[in-house]
């Protein structure tokens, strides 16, 4: 598997604000299921990072397209070569 950066940008609506629950349901579901390792959203820029696991690029754009929100977004995705920080480490021993 290799890794994907999803740039997402987007404007509001209502018609956007409606999709907002069913497409959280989805990203839910793909976080428990460890396709998706963060999502973040902005809404001062009203853009949005989803950093996810997919076999290719193809993949990866057609996970993202299954969002309820899919038609509100434009979307840049890049492969990862390097991904690191605290959450890809191991714990720090604490002696007792």
């Amino acid at each position: 598997m290799k890794k994907y950066q999803a740039t997402i940008h987007f404007e509001m609506s209502d018609d956007f604000m409606d999709m907002v629950p069913p497409h959280r349901t989805y990203i839910n579901y793909l976080i428990n299921k460890g396709t998706i390792d963060h999502y973040a959203v902005s809404m001062e820029s009203m853009r949005s990072w989803i950093t996810l696991n997919a076999e290719d690029k193809e993949e990866a754009e057609n996970l993202l397209r299954k969002s309820p929100l899919y038609p509100f977004w434009t979307v840049e995705i890049d492969e990862l070569f390097v991904l690191d920080g605290q959450h890809y480490r191991l714990p720090a021993v604490q002696p007792n």
